[in-house]
Protein backbone atom coordinates (compact mmCIF):
# COMPACT_ATOMS: atom_id res chain seq x y z
CA UNK A 1 0.00 0.00 0.00
CA UNK A 2 2.92 2.37 0.61
CA UNK A 3 4.15 1.82 -2.95
CA UNK A 4 0.72 2.74 -4.21
CA UNK A 5 0.77 6.03 -2.31
CA UNK A 6 4.23 6.89 -3.73
CA UNK A 7 2.98 6.24 -7.25
CA UNK A 8 -0.04 8.40 -6.64
CA UNK A 9 2.21 11.29 -5.61
CA UNK A 10 3.86 11.55 -9.06
CA UNK A 11 2.88 14.86 -10.57
CA UNK A 12 2.42 14.00 -14.23
CA UNK A 13 1.99 17.62 -15.22
CA UNK A 14 5.52 18.37 -13.98
CA UNK A 15 6.92 15.29 -15.72
CA UNK A 16 5.27 16.47 -18.94
CA UNK A 17 6.77 19.96 -18.57
CA UNK A 18 10.24 18.57 -17.93
CA UNK A 19 9.97 16.24 -20.92
CA UNK A 20 8.78 19.10 -23.12
CA UNK A 21 11.67 21.25 -21.89
CA UNK A 22 14.17 18.47 -22.69
CA UNK A 23 12.73 18.09 -26.19
CA UNK A 24 12.96 21.87 -26.71
CA UNK A 25 16.61 21.90 -25.57
CA UNK A 26 17.36 18.98 -27.90
CA UNK A 27 15.80 20.74 -30.91
CA UNK A 28 17.64 23.93 -30.02
CA UNK A 29 20.93 22.01 -29.86
CA UNK A 30 20.28 20.71 -33.38
CA UNK A 31 20.11 24.29 -34.68
CA UNK A 32 23.27 25.59 -32.98
CA UNK A 33 25.91 24.00 -35.26
CA UNK A 34 24.26 24.98 -38.58
CA UNK A 35 23.78 28.52 -37.29
CA UNK A 36 27.44 28.73 -36.27
CA UNK A 37 28.44 27.41 -39.69
CA UNK A 38 26.22 30.00 -41.41
CA UNK A 39 27.76 32.87 -39.44
CA UNK A 40 31.34 31.77 -40.12
CA UNK A 41 30.57 31.32 -43.83
CA UNK A 42 29.01 34.79 -43.95
CA UNK A 43 32.09 36.34 -42.31
CA UNK A 44 34.43 34.49 -44.67
CA UNK A 45 32.34 35.70 -47.61
CA UNK A 46 32.78 39.32 -46.52
CA UNK A 47 36.54 38.79 -46.18
CA UNK A 48 36.79 37.18 -49.61
CA UNK A 49 34.78 40.02 -51.15
CA UNK A 50 37.26 42.52 -49.73
CA UNK A 51 40.15 40.49 -51.15
CA UNK A 52 38.49 40.35 -54.56
CA UNK A 53 37.97 44.12 -54.56
CA UNK A 54 41.62 44.66 -53.65
CA UNK A 55 42.80 42.30 -56.39
CA UNK A 56 40.55 43.97 -58.97
CA UNK A 57 42.03 47.37 -58.07
CA UNK A 58 45.55 45.96 -58.40
CA UNK A 59 44.60 44.43 -61.75
CA UNK A 60 43.38 47.81 -63.01
CA UNK A 61 46.65 49.47 -61.88
CA UNK A 62 48.73 46.82 -63.62
CA UNK A 63 46.73 47.12 -66.84
CA UNK A 64 47.21 50.89 -66.79
CA UNK A 65 50.93 50.40 -66.19
CA UNK A 66 51.12 47.94 -69.09
CA UNK A 67 49.36 50.39 -71.38
CA UNK A 68 51.74 53.13 -70.26
CA UNK A 69 54.80 51.00 -71.00
CA UNK A 70 53.58 50.29 -74.52
CA UNK A 71 54.70 53.84 -75.40
CA UNK A 72 58.38 53.90 -76.44
CA UNK A 73 59.06 57.20 -74.65
CA UNK A 74 57.73 55.87 -71.36
CA UNK A 75 59.76 52.71 -71.77
CA UNK A 76 62.92 54.71 -72.42
CA UNK A 77 62.20 57.00 -69.47
CA UNK A 78 61.81 53.98 -67.20
CA UNK A 79 65.02 52.39 -68.50
CA UNK A 80 66.97 55.62 -67.91
CA UNK A 81 65.54 55.85 -64.41
CA UNK A 82 67.02 52.41 -63.80
CA UNK A 83 70.43 53.65 -65.03
CA UNK A 84 70.45 52.07 -68.48
CA UNK A 85 72.03 53.76 -71.51
CA UNK A 86 71.80 53.16 -75.24
CA UNK A 87 74.66 51.47 -77.05
CA UNK A 88 77.36 54.05 -77.74
CA UNK A 89 76.25 56.45 -74.98
CA UNK A 90 78.30 57.20 -71.89
CA UNK A 91 76.73 57.17 -68.47
CA UNK A 92 77.53 60.02 -66.09
CA UNK A 93 76.63 60.19 -62.43
CA UNK A 94 76.09 63.65 -61.04
CA UNK A 95 76.46 63.78 -57.28
CA UNK A 96 74.80 66.59 -55.48
CA UNK A 97 75.64 68.29 -52.20
CA UNK A 98 74.62 66.24 -49.20
CA UNK A 99 73.10 68.06 -46.27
Amino acid sequence: MAARNAAARIRWDRVGRVALLLVFVGVLALYVNPLRSYVSTWQESKQRSAEVAELEAENRRLKARKAELQDDRALEREARRLGMVRPGERAYVVQGIRR
